[in-house]
């Protein structure tokens, strides 16, 4: 029988509704339809197979790729009071143990397993034989064998689902209509399943770009600015994750670094310090991430030019997941977009593959280089139309911009008259009339193009042909060591058909960005830091993260709202039952200073109820009549299980109340009459 989604959101989970484009994804997945859902990074889409697989028969198994993100999505679960488990191969013998125990007894609900488990002969009939009632796949992208993230065992999944024959549920936020068509073969064996596309933007992130001049000066200034805040860098070799965590380190911040190469206990203890520590920086390969379930990581930086949109967008949408203000800023220069065309160009795809490779390449750099709002070209790739965000460097700072047409067909001239041999250096020598050796031994000094370019500077000239590259008229060639040559693109460019406009101002130093405060008024700032370190002494106690003691929102509501009583406590966001009846005394000592002591757990498992005022009622009238109207009779009273279940059952007869509470002829006589009018006047 199903319980009400509604009615859990809150007892369980502390959440007052559901999230814009929740709730019918999760009357969807209720309703035993195959689904698939797109949504941002930070949208919710675990609580949408969560809620659920708590409202159905059954267990629901969830395929997720990696051990870090199942560990840290089990841990909040059972921290919530909802009985779930997982199949790893990082358990320990004794916690695969306790999972098949919970099994057999049909505790559990949620079932959370790694896809490589799926090659396993036994996994079918172990499924079969605990009721798998529904399969949730999470980051769903990973099917796709030409994404950033293929893992070749999710193409067991659909295998699985036509043999259990139940409805699956998958959920991604980075899916372009490529990926989307082959999760729907690979999943849905080609059958549309109910498609939620909730849209890609994350408001709350502000989005910039930054040619690189200093690069790891750069990424200093960064930090510096945001001092005590966690961030990620992201690096696209492992050794400068090792250089610049040192360098982060040097000026005082506590970093660290993370990559492929590190031995996978180095790795574990990274990830362990970076959900358990507040304000750690960890420089990373994109290695890092994936699984990540940190909500207050408040900034991500990129010191080189990631290798995709998706690849940028997902990396990027680990900052904020808690809904508060976050930053982001993408270094790039020349020498990634070499980087990139070569790998590209020198991997082992087929043609049609590189091409479209390079699609999204291009689709990367025109962000890089935009010339108006970032986040209505980052959503246009997605297919979303938007108005300028106004949180974005574009948007705080418009682009200085110039008719570049005479600047490029000067360059694509050169470029031709030299026979497409050489790269960007040696062409601004001859542009810019610098007659250097080299020049003047390939006899480009006797060109008509020499000096024609000396209107602009070397570090114009350098600026058009990074924009050139950026918008793919010229690439680098493998085949004559990284040589310029011209693309189609640039033809009606050079033979006068089209004209372009460039940005001016990516030639000059960018102006450093204000960090953002997050975080509450100057009178509220000294009890955050009270209740911070109630939470991080408690989730040391514990060993877990700080955020599944409570997340950092919660705390600034608790802060801002001082909640006096329990009663209060419980309508603050992401207190539920459990959390309150675990967490709630300790932190309502720290707000009003007092012990919260007192309250019966019978009246505490009420508390933020209209039940918990019905039960003070009750137990307010019991003690006015404990010894008869006159205060001469026989002392009687009523338990505090008892009083709970008339304010949770409201009966509205004697015989009804009687029934509820087992209070008898005694009791009956004495209280009834009066719980049935503080009944009624509820």
């Amino acid at each position: 029988m199903m319980s009400d989604p509604r009615a859990l959101l809150q007892s369980i989970f502390g959440f007052p509704g559901f999230r814009p484009g929740q709730e019918e994804i999760v009357d969807a997945v209720m309703a035993g339809r195959n689904t698939l859902a797109i949504m941002p990074t930070g949208g919710g889409k675990s609580l949408c197979f969560q809620m659920p697989a708590l409202c159905r028969d059954g267990v629901t198994v969830v395929i997720s790729p990696l051990i870090a993100l199942m560990r840290d999505q089990v841990r909040s679960l059972r921290a919530a009071g909802v009985e779930a488990g997982a199949l790893t191969s990082g358990n320990t013998d004794e916690e695969t143990e306790a999972v098949f125990e919970a099994l057999d007894q049909g505790r559990l609900k949620l079932l959370y397993m790694a896809p490589e488990r799926l090659g396993a002969a036994a996994t079918t009939a172990m499924l079969r034989r605990i009721n798998c009632t529904m399969i949730a796949v999470d980051e769903a992208h990973c099917v796709s064998q030409w994404g950033h993230d293929f893992r070749p065992d999710y193409l067991r999944i659909g295998e699985l689902r036509r043999a259990l024959n139940v409805p699956l549920a998958a959920f991604t936020a980075t899916a372009d209509e490529e990926t989307r068509a082959e999760i729907v073969t690979r999943l849905f064996d080609g059958k549309p399943p109910e498609t939620f596309l909730r849209g890609f933007d994350r408001p709350n992130i502000h989005l910039a770009f930054a040619v690189k001049d200093s690069p790891r000066d750069q990424i200093l200034r960064f930090a510096a600015a945001r001092r005590g805040q966690s961030g990620i860098v992201y690096c696209a070799t492992r050794a400068k994750t090792e250089t610049l965590a040192q360098a982060l380190r040097a000026e005082a911040h506590s970093a660290c670094f993370y990559h492929g190469g590190m031995e996978a206990e180095e790795r574990r203890r990274v990830e362990i310090r970076f959900q358990q520590e507040d304000g750690l920086i960890v420089v990373a390969t994109i290695a890092f991430g994936m699984g990540i379930d940190k909500p207050d990581i408040r900034w991500v930086a990129h010191a080189d030019l990631p290798k995709s949109i998706e690849g940028y967008y997902q990396e990027i949408g680990r900052a904020g997941r808690d809904g508060a203000a976050a930053e982001t800023m993408t270094l790039y220069g020349p020498d990634d977009i070499r980087l990139r065309r070569s790998q590209i160009d020198e991997g082992a795809a087929p043609a049609d593959r590189k091409a479209a490779d390079h699609g999204r390449l291009n689709a990367l750099l025109g962000l890089a280089e935009a010339t108006a709002c970032r986040r209505q070209v980052l959503l246009g790739y997605f297919g979303e139309a938007a108005e300028p965000c106004g949180n974005c460097d574009l948007c705080d700072r418009p682009a200085l911009l110039f008719d570049a047409t005479d600047a490029v067909r000067k360059a694509l001239s050169a470029m031709l008259r030299t026979g497409e041999w050489f790269g960007a250096g040696h062409l601004i020598d001859i542009l810019t009339g610098n007659s250097t050796a080299k020049v003047r031994e390939k006899g480009h000094d006797q060109l008509p193009t020499f000096a024609v370019g000396r209107d602009l500077s070397k570090p114009a000239w350098g600026a058009v042909f990074r924009q050139m590259m950026g918008r793919d008229l010229v690439r680098p060639d493998p085949d004559r060591y990284g040589a310029l040559r011209m693309t189609e693109a640039a033809r009606p460019i050079l033979r006068g058909e089209a004209q372009i406009t460039l940005r001016k101002d990516t030639i000059e130093k960018a102006v450093p960005r204000v960090a953002v405060k997050t975080f509450v008024a100057e009178e509220d700032a000294s009890l955050l830091s009270a209740l911070k370190a109630k939470r991080r002494g408690l989730a040391e106690a514990a060993g877990v993260p700080a955020y599944v003691i409570f997340a950092d929102r919660t705390l600034i509501e608790m802060a801002e709202k001082r909640p006096a009583s329990l009663d209060q406590m419980m309508g603050i966001t992401g207190v539920g039952a459990k959390k309150l009846e675990s967490f709630g005394r300790a932190f309502l000592e720290v707000i009003t200073g007092a012990d919260a002591g007192g309250m019966h757990p019978a009246r505490r498992k009420l508390a933020g109820r209209d039940s918990g005022q019905i039960y003070d009622r009750l137990a307010e009238t019991q003690v006015q009549l404990q010894r008869g109207p006159d205060g001469t009779g026989k002392p009687l009273s009523l338990s505090s299980g008892a009083l709970r279940k008339i304010a949770e059952a409201r009966p509205a007869t004697l015989d009804d109340l009687d029934r509820v509470g087992d209070l008898g002829p005694q009791k009956i006589e004495r209280f009834g009459p009066a719980f049935l009018e503080v009944l009624r006047d509820s």
